[in-house]
């Protein structure tokens, strides 16, 4: 009972900042989702760096336009791709409730921005990749996405309440979760394990941010301020967590084996720079 008071205590403490952060979030979401799409589809020498800057604003909304813009070959596989490496659903809102965490969540959209530009731009030069915007529709769409799913009738000011206490559901059982595990001795030994052999921590982030839900994020920002894992782990992870905008590509986008790929290409690419990022941070 001492910890749930304890790791309850230290969630409601979020709640207020976490609402002015989402607040803000919906706002530039209600005002910039449709005009984010346009812009997306026609550029085409700075898709990458467009897309990578979009992905890095919280929540997944930019990874399912980019889906639904890719299903259609409106834009090409790397503006894809960064978006989906630059997308960082829930974690850097979580770390900005966390003053002392401030200049790491700064740290991992910058680090992010660089991975999903060279990514994307990478992945167009060697898929050769080819626009076909005229076949899509220029006009009429409303491409707004919450990260959480909330419509958009509620308004800025209720979806981000809802979204809020959300957020702050998933953070309190994932604590909760840590903490009990950290109070026990296997896993203070897991902990240990974890924290000695840093070289598996990327493989196992890389795989739990591919999951297409805000839990996964929560849970690897989580596990980083509890410090389970290392700062370039959680980027490993991050940069694999596209969020809903995965079930997106896989549902419109026709093609099994391309869709495969484009998810191998990410879990490489989240590993990978973790394994990196490990030795230089």
């Amino acid at each position: 009972m001492d910890i749930i008071k304890e790791v309850f205590l230290d969630s409601v403490k979020m709640l207020p900042l976490l609402f002015v952060v989402y607040a803000v979030i919906e706002f530039l979401e209600h005002k910039n989702n449709n005009s984010s799409y346009h812009i997306l589809m026609k550029q085409k020498k700075f898709g990458p760096i467009l897309g990578a800057s979009f992905g890095c604003i919280p929540q997944c909304g930019f990874s399912v336009i980019a889906s639904d813009l890719y299903s259609r070959r409106a834009v090409t596989l790397g503006t894809l791709l960064a978006v989906f490496i630059s997308t960082s659903d829930e974690a850097v809102p979580i770390l900005i409730t966390n003053p002392s965490f401030l200049p790491d969540a700064l740290k991992i959209l910058a680090i992010k921005l660089v991975i999903a530009t060279i990514v994307g731009y990478a992945a167009d030069i060697f898929a050769k990749s080819s626009y076909e915007s005229d076949n899509c529709r220029e006009k009429g769409n409303h491409t707004h996405f919450h990260g959480n799913c909330e419509p958009c009738e509620h308004g800025v000011l209720k979806s981000a309440l809802i979204h809020s206490v959300k957020i702050f559901v998933f953070i309190f059982l994932v604590s909760l979760v840590l903490e009990f595990v950290m109070e026990n001795t296997i896993g203070d030994n897991v902990m240990d394990f974890f924290k000695t052999h840093t070289i598996i921590q990327p493989f196992l982030t890389a795989l739990v941010g591919i999951i297409p839900n805000c839990a996964a994020s929560v849970i690897l920002t989580q596990c980083y301020i509890s410090g389970g894992i290392t700062l370039g782990a959680l980027i490993g992870g991050l940069c694999t967590g596209a969020g809903v905008g995965l079930v997106v590509l896989f549902k419109f986008n026709r093609s099994i084996k391309q869709n495969l790929f484009i998810l191998l290409l990410l879990y490489l690419t989240g590993v990978f720079s973790g394994i990196i990022l490990q030795m230089i941070l």
